[in-house]
């Protein structure tokens, strides 16, 4: 007699298997995330139940293997966060909230790999054909020789691919929205998705085409679904901003054919997602001088310098509560900590002032070093004087106020000499003699070892 499947409860966050259900789940911690699966058992003649395998071959690490070829997609922005380009049998997943412009980006790339002659199939399972030609005429890409589908049958889709020759890249929108039938489940649960990514991406690397898949975010940012599927591909990139700003940032998370934490800067406007080749400049274009509280930071984003505009308010406290402290674009914890740093080690009194910070233009900023940055435009705040129009800075702060080393300080001083700036604030060298390159003609550079050194300096030439 044959077996009844069995039942486990899978966690649709992040993939967990649980014999019995729970309210809440033990490794990421989310509520009512439980969902029953069955679990086929193997038959008896299976090859997979009989427990034997072909032996593996085995090679040295020795012996040099050509870099994959690459297939451009016609955006700069988009090419450089791929790392070159589209790999053959390469699998990409690119998340991002509603409405963000996923489907945008991606049509307007699969037009430009048509144009170029390449065979690039879209399949959308939330939009009709129609709706998908009315977004391209909006665009001006609506004569591209592209191929549209609107499926959300998994089976269908394959056997379509399978009889559709020179294929080049395939693009599904959304992964989520796809539907096996030998699954017993809505479309956009865990076994769902799982499943049909499964065999979207054994397909492509059988038969060579690139493949694209459009990923659904949680409300935390994170990818929708099975965390096994950011494992299954191999590269995952998110599409961040506000839907109410201009600027879009493409960024990789992980990339097996590339570099990851690169990033690709877009324009939204009414023709669609324009490149940004010179992000700094667009980022410090509505900047205005001699305002207190204002500081540029010489920040690196993957292998790319780019300039950014850091803001700083500070209000008397309102109400007897505890201060508020209001952060955009940067680590709300390392604020916390840069003003511990500044009250204690500096004599700054800023316990009972409430403090707003902002990163200009909607990126968010990651690294350490916009530390010495950020403290800049907390003291410009506080002293009510502006910092130099002319000047940027770039350094950790340590939490005994010294100013540490940060990576690739040459790209950040060549990034400010080229956008016209003279002056740099940035951390001392350890000792006299130690490696750095001479700076940009036309750039001074003002090497300070603790943050007091910038206190006083500042009062210095006021």
């Amino acid at each position: 007699m044959a077996k009844k499947p069995s039942r486990h409860f899978v966690c649709r966050a992040c993939g967990a298997v649980y014999p019995k259900w729970a309210g809440q789940c033990e490794a990421c911690g989310e509520w009512n995330t439980l969902v029953e699966e069955a679990v086929e058992p193997l038959a008896a003649s299976s090859p997979r139940a009989s427990g034997k395998g072909r032996r593996v071959k085995l090679e040295g690490l020795e012996g040099m293997a050509a870099p994959p070829p690459r297939t451009q997609t016609g955006i700069v922005e988009l090419d450089r966060v791929l790392g070159g380009g589209l790999v053959p049998a390469s699998v990409v997943l690119v998340g991002g909230d509603p409405g963000i412009g996923k489907s945008t980006l991606l049509l307007q790339a699969a037009c430009r790999l048509a144009g170029k002659g390449e065979r690039v199939l879209y399949i959308s399972g939330e939009e009709a054909v129609d709706q998908i030609r009315l977004r391209a005429l909006r665009l001006g890409v609506g004569t591209a020789a592209l191929d549209l589908a609107a499926s959300i049958n998994v089976m269908d889709i394959v056997a379509t691919l399978e009889a559709e020759p020179d294929v080049k890249a395939v693009v599904i929108d959304s992964i989520q929205t796809m539907w096996l039938e030998t699954v017993e489940s809505a479309p956009g649960t865990v076994s769902q998705v799982r499943a049909c990514a499964f065999e979207l991406i054994r397909l492509a690397k059988r038969r060579g085409f690139s493949l694209i898949l459009v990923g659904h975010v949680t409300k935390e940012g994170a990818l929708a679904g099975p965390r096994v599927l950011e494992h299954m591909v191999d590269a995952v990139m998110y599409f961040e901003g506000d839907r109410g700003h201009q600027f879009r940032i493409l960024r990789a998370a992980k990339n097996r054919f590339g570099a990851t934490d690169e990033i690709g800067v877009f324009a939204m406007t009414d023709r669609g997602l324009e490149e940004v080749s010179n992000p700094s400049a667009l980022f410090l274009a509505e900047r205005r001088g001699n305002i207190a509280g204002s500081a540029v930071f010489a920040g690196l984003e993957g292998t790319r310098p780019v300039l950014l505009e850091v803001q700083a308010l500070l209000s008397p406290k309102s109400g007897d509560g505890a201060p508020r402290r209001a952060v955009v674009g940067w680590d709300s914890g390392r604020l916390s900590m840069l003003l511990a740093v500044l009250e204690t080690r500096c004599g700054l009194k800023l316990s009972g002032m409430d403090v707003y910070l902002n990163v200009a233009g909607g990126l968010k900023v990651a690294e350490p070093a916009a530390d010495l940055a950020v403290a800049a435009a907390l003291i410009s705040a506080a002293s009510g004087v502006p910092t130099s129009s002319g000047e940027v800075y770039f350094g950790e702060v340590g939490l005994s106020g010294e100013i540490r080393q940060v990576a690739q300080a040459d790209a950040r001083l060549k990034e400010a000499a080229k956008l016209g700036f003279d002056h740099a604030v940035l951390p001392r060298r350890v000792a006299r003699g130690s490696a750095r390159s001479k700076p940009p003609e036309g750039l001074a550079l003002r090497e300070i070892g603790h943050l007091s050194d910038m206190i006083s300096a500042d009062m210095e030439a006021d």
